[in-house]
């Protein structure tokens, strides 16, 4: 599918305390993002990155502006299944086995049972955890319960996988493997991705658009091109793309002091 899988235009989010005293969370905020991106909302706490992948996937309204995700509104594309989502928190069912929480959605929609088996045999084998089908959540390790998580998430066959910082809770060996899998799983799929981080690192080695966000403006500070190729290697490229994003957060924090 080409053109814009997700048109974001001059979108506001304003978050109203009791007292009905506003706080701009979004402020104008525009972006294109096309089908088959790669791209990562970056910023630190607070910054809105959350907020905005919420709006996109329709849990959220915004104040004014415009959306559209493949020409239809966030909450039409929500029914339509155009999403699939990954949290920091798989949330796995601990009494259901790994096969049975990958078939859960598919078992909500009515899917014949053989049926829904075998998509989702097939998503666990996208994971490599073929032979984890009938263990329990309590017997995996944290990074295979977020790999059960993405092949959750891929059952329904979205067109857009939405991903709220899925990895910041592992360790550093784990998260190697889980971006192993999901950049193999993008470049099979040619799914578009909107990741959630506020590691720049992560940002760099996964995504070919960075969307830089900072606190105090409550905008997009700056949609910076990745074009190193894959599989990405800490190597000077590497280094000089992060240094540069760095730069962009410290030119705003000195801004705003």
């Amino acid at each position: 599918m080409s053109g814009y899988a997700i048109k974001i235009d001059n979108i506001t989010k304003v978050f109203y305390d009791a007292k009905g005293k506003g706080r701009v969370v979004l402020d104008n905020v525009s972006l294109n993002i096309n089908a088959g991106d790669f791209v990562s909302l970056l910023g630190p706490s607070g910054c809105g990155k959350t907020t905005l992948l919420r709006i996109i996937a329709g849990l959220e309204e915004k104040t004014s502006g415009g959306i559209s995700v493949f020409g239809m509104s966030p909450r039409d594309a929500r029914v339509k299944n155009t999403y699939g989502f990954v949290f920091q928190d798989p949330s796995l069912l601990e009494w259901r086995t790994v096969l049975e929480n990958v078939c859960l959605p598919l078992e909500l929609k009515k899917v014949p049972k053989k049926k829904r088996i075998e998509i989702a045999r097939e998503k666990l084998s996208l994971v490599d955890l073929s032979a984890y089908e009938k263990n329990y959540p309590s017997e995996l390790s944290g990074g295979m319960k977020q790999r059960v998580g993405i092949a959750r998430a891929l059952v329904t066959e979205p067109e857009i996988l939405l991903m709220d910082e899925p990895f910041s809770a592992l360790d550093e060996f784990t998260k190697e493997r889980l971006y192993n899998d999901i950049l193999r799983i993008w470049q099979k799929t040619n799914k578009t991705i909107v990741f959630v981080t506020h590691n720049i690192n992560e940002a760099v080695k996964l995504s070919n658009k960075v969307c830089v966000m900072t606190t105090n403006s409550a905008k997009i500070a700056k949609v910076a091109e990745i074009d190193i190729p894959y599989p990405r290697k800490r190597n000077v490229d590497f280094i000089n793309k992060v240094s540069e994003i760095k730069e962009i957060f410290e030119g705003y924090f000195y801004e705003n002091i």
